[in-house]
């Protein structure tokens, strides 16, 4: 049920990017009187779910949603219709049209990925509101990390102070701080002193490719909530809302620091320490042999800290909204760059359908979802401008080589540029989604 889910939020989200970029080519072109010959959701080879024409232009639905397309007349585009440009130019024809028009109509797809970004953000920050965890709140019992961070010097416990020198008011924003900026250190109060840690050269690399992204997260009181069928902790009488202090009179109070700790005892007999109100028991149990005891702690953030909340009006939140979307526009920019990059190598984790699918939550849940739609939309736009030929960005380049050089490229150069562009793009696309299904398999 849950890959259900996730599968139709994919879709619903697509569908929605993929009818605002081709809407905004649709309409960039009907302003200069350009013929829109079809609009169509999704890619329709061989046949299409359904189709109707209405005012010259066929409108349908495909059956392969890997995006969608507008053909406009006079355009030499992914449907390389050679015989119709062999016809003499008519006056509503792409190719007819002036330079600046035909650039107008070639950046509106891209121009209305932005625009839609930017209503969700003002729309999300007007009903919803921003929230955050300050770095402080976070560091109230310290970070907690994994292996990999371990490996970089971190250490459970320890309070982030600085990234590079600088403090990062938002604690979500640090491990994402430290792979868009390259960080080379991080600064940490860990047992009263500050300490600098150095990362090494290859980190981000290293945190591209590492399989959890909570190598860095909050570390929490251990606080028992629920239990699952089989639990050597409610069979020795812990209860829900017993606070979990360590074990053997080893203090371990935190949930992260206890996870690991038990993992010493497999198939022992240990006392754990628990808090019962103002009584302090010492419960025996056998730890079984996978060594977990059986007890889900409770995990709701705003028992233990304090979140910064702040609220919008519509006048306040178009700016903010903005700001989101520049920022969403500059962020993704710099992770294109670690693609591209020989020492982090980050092409190797591309993933594809699979993987973008999977960043929606497991249930259906709007905030979410309209979060990562504007994410999305984002990817779209800048990814669309890229100068690849069969994407806008290759289009636009070569309108600029025609205004820059006072003359077109011809025909039969455009007829081969997309389809190098086609063969690149179907290429990447096969990579990106031939390693989500290597990574299901590892």
């Amino acid at each position: 049920m849950e890959v259900f889910i996730k599968i139709v939020q994919l879709l619903l989200s697509l569908s929605i990017l993929v009818i605002v970029h081709e809407f905004g080519h649709f309409a960039a072109a009907k302003i200069f009187k350009t013929r829109v010959e079809k609009f169509y959701l999704f890619f329709n080879p061989w046949f299409s779910i359904f189709k109707f024409r209405f005012k010259g232009t066929e409108y349908g639905l495909g059956w392969l949603p890997l995006g969608g397309y507008v053909k406009i007349s006079g355009m030499i585009d992914e449907s390389m219709d050679k015989e119709a440009m062999k016809q003499p130019p008519q006056d509503w024809e792409f190719r007819s049209k002036p330079a600046w028009q035909r650039l107008i109509i070639m950046l509106g797809g891209v121009t209305m990925n932005v625009v839609l970004a930017f209503i969700i953000y003002i729309g999300m920050l007007s009903f919803y509101g921003e929230q955050y965890l300050p770095t402080s709140e976070a560091n109230r019992y310290g970070i907690a990390v994994d292996s990999l961070a371990r490996e970089f010097g971190l250490r459970n416990g320890d309070k982030i102070l600085a990234v590079d020198g600088e403090y990062i008011e938002d604690f979500n924003k640090i491990p994402i701080t430290i792979i868009l900026e390259n960080a080379r250190s991080i600064e940490v109060e860990r047992n009263g002193r500050k300490q600098n840690i150095e990362l090494p050269q290859d980190a981000v690399g290293r945190l591209v490719k590492h399989d959890s992204p909570l190598f860095m997260s909050v570390r929490i009181p251990f606080i028992a909530e629920t239990f699952p069928e089989q639990s050597a902790a409610r069979d020795a009488g812990m209860q829900s809302g017993d606070t979990i202090l360590g074990i053997n009179g080893a203090s371990m109070k935190y949930y992260q620091d206890f996870r690991e700790g038990i993992q010493g005892y497999k198939d022992q007999m240990v006392f754990v320490d628990v808090k019962r109100g103002n009584d302090t028991l010492a419960l025996a149990m056998l730890v079984p042999e996978e060594g977990l005891i059986g007890v889900y702690p409770r995990r709701q953030l705003d028992d233990f800290f304090a979140f910064n909340e702040k609220s919008y009006n519509i006048i306040e939140a178009v700016p903010a909204g903005m700001k989101k979307t520049i920022d969403g526009i500059g962020g993704y920019l710099k992770q294109l760059k670690l693609l591209v990059s020989p020492e982090v190598k980050a092409y190797e984790s591309v993933g594809g359908f699979i993987a973008i699918g999977s960043i929606f939550p497991a249930e259906f849940h709007w905030e979410s979802f309209w979060r990562l739609t504007a994410f999305l939309s984002i990817m779209l736009a800048v990814l669309n401008l890229l100068p690849i030929p069969a994407l806008d960005g290759g289009h636009v380049m070569f309108l600029f080589y025609e205004i820059i050089a006072g003359r077109k490229p011809s025909d039969r150069f455009m007829e081969v540029a997309q389809i190098v562009g086609m063969v690149l793009l179907f290429s990447l696309l096969i990579f990106a989604n031939g390693n989500d299904v290597i990574k299901l398999f590892r």
